[in-house]
């Protein structure tokens, strides 16, 4: 097995960004709205990261040889409590049959090095609730919930 790499992703990346949507998509199970609209919102949002923007950010992908597993993007942040300056990671994802192999790890590492090499101490993430996986996975990686949102659909 050829080693994983973890580089700047370029434009011809794009492509396999974008199919990882569903992937993101499917680990919202958000249950008060329909499929279509968690993967509108998913594809619009990786097209909102992805676009140009004064924001410091970067995206990496991992490979194995020539094969794209996962992806990373980390953009500028202000801290909602500190009002310091720090940074984001908006996007994190593994294809299937890649999870497990420290693809994600490895991707985590990226974006804290971004992190640090920006000045900042504070990188912050979002998941959907309903992602069980997602969460224990940046638990084990030493994040912290800070804030819940809450919701209820009442009519």
């Amino acid at each position: 097995m050829s080693t994983l790499t973890i580089r700047l992703a370029n434009e011809a990346d794009l492509p396999f960004i974008r199919s990882l949507s569903p992937t993101l998509a499917a680990k919202a199970g958000l249950s008060w709205h329909t499929d279509d609209v968690v993967q509108k919102f998913q594809d619009d949002y990786i097209d909102a990261m992805m676009a140009d923007t004064d924001v410091p950010n970067a995206t990496y992908v991992a490979a194995r040889g020539d094969e794209l597993l996962g992806f990373v993007h980390v953009r500028g942040r202000e801290d909602e409590v500190s009002g310091e300056a720090g940074a984001t990671m908006p996007l994190l994802a593994v294809k299937e049959g890649a999870q497990g192999l420290g693809v994600g790890q490895a991707l985590m590492a990226a974006a804290e090095d971004w992190t640090k090499a920006q000045g900042w101490r504070l990188l912050h993430l979002e998941v959907f609730w309903n992602n069980a996986q997602g969460r224990h996975f940046y638990e084990k990686q030493g994040y912290e919930a800070e804030t819940i949102n809450l919701i209820k659909a009442i009519g």
